[in-house]
């Protein structure tokens, strides 16, 4: 077995990303109009996308459908070998077929080409073999054709499946632009993750209503203020009159301030002593956009009004945070 020390690791790992790098310089080169073609095809198909490709063209084809389907053009991938033995059924007239084989000779693919040509249906086909059968039955040929595999010995698919991938990336971008996909878009296909949380989430599903609300009487002492914002321990207490509507917020920041003055908390009305101009949300907007406020304020927390400026929540910074916004 050759020995290898750090240095020489690294000098293979470099190289690997040269090779590829030059691999997708290359690529740059076949976006063209056939490559436009391509994504009119695309985007006129009124079924779904269907990636197909086999072995590792097969898991590079299943990242591309799932990229597809992640930004708005409806996609998914069908194992070619599977095809042929049933799973052709999924393939209908309205589809577009996009299949990946850098050979161009994926014996499983050509297996189910007639059936695909039958169909009626385009035929996209990434390929980097120009004189093969896959590439000159298409619809539409893009080119991915390599110098070198950055494996050594010139076998193992590395450059060959970087450019696919690439390839397949630069037609679902093209797509998302051409269907103006928006943040909104892509989040609604990603509920579940950060990006769905910060773009989806709006104040009412993270705030805190009801009796867990900090809230006192602008009449009351600073003795029960100060017990309000212990219970509920969100840092703060809206300060409200008799109609519920806001006066104002007393906070930690609040009570440091006034520990430096000669106040009675048994006697004192909070009323007296709040921040008056408190910053206040309303329950539909983004929880994102109120992360901003606090950012912007350099508060951390707030007060939730409706549109007769009655509170009706409050959250902080932590409501935030467990949500995953932050």
């Amino acid at each position: 077995m050759p020995q290898h020390n750090t240095e020489k690791f690294c000098q293979i790992g470099q190289a690997v990303i040269k090779t590829e790098l030059e691999a997708i310089r290359k690529l740059s080169q076949q976006i063209n109009n056939t490559f436009a073609t391509a994504c009119e095809y695309l985007l006129n198909c009124e079924g779904r996308i269907i990636v197909i490709g086999m072995g590792k063209s097969g898991h590079i084809g299943r990242k591309i459908a799932a990229t597809f389907a992640s930004t708005g053009s409806p996609a998914f991938f069908v194992h070619p070998g599977e095809a042929s033995h049933g799973d052709l059924g999924m393939i209908t007239k309205k589809d577009v077929v996009l299949a990946i084989s850098n050979s161009g000779t994926t014996q499983e693919i050509l297996t189910i080409l007639p059936i695909i040509k039958r169909l009626g249906i385009p035929l996209i086909t990434l390929t980097g073999n120009t004189n093969s059968l896959l590439a000159q039955e298409a619809n539409v040929y893009l080119d991915i054709s390599i110098d070198k595999e950055a494996c050594p010995l010139n076998l193992a698919p590395t450059s060959s499946t970087t450019a696919s991938l690439v390839m397949g990336d630069a037609l679902a971008i093209a797509l998302l632009d051409a269907r103006g996909f928006t943040q909104e878009d892509f989040a609604l296909s990603h509920p579940g993750g950060r990006l769905g949380r910060r773009l989806l989430l709006r104040i009412n599903d993270i705030m805190f209503v009801g009796n867990k609300i900090p809230k006192v009487h602008e009449s009351e002492s600073v003795k029960n203020a100060l017990i309000e914002m212990s219970q509920k321990s969100l840092g703060m207490t809206a300060v409200v009159d008799e109609s519920d509507k806001i006066v104002g917020i007393f906070t930690d920041g609040d009570l440091r301030r006034t520990l430096d003055k000669n106040i009675n908390f048994l006697t004192t009305p909070i009323g007296q002593i709040i921040t008056k101009q408190c910053a206040t949300v309303t329950a539909d907007l983004l929880a994102v956009e109120a992360l901003q406020l606090m950012e912007s304020k350099k508060i951390t927390g707030l007060l939730v009004i409706n549109d007769e400026n009655k509170l009706v929540g409050a959250l902080n910074i932590h409501n935030l945070l467990q949500s995953g916004v932050v």
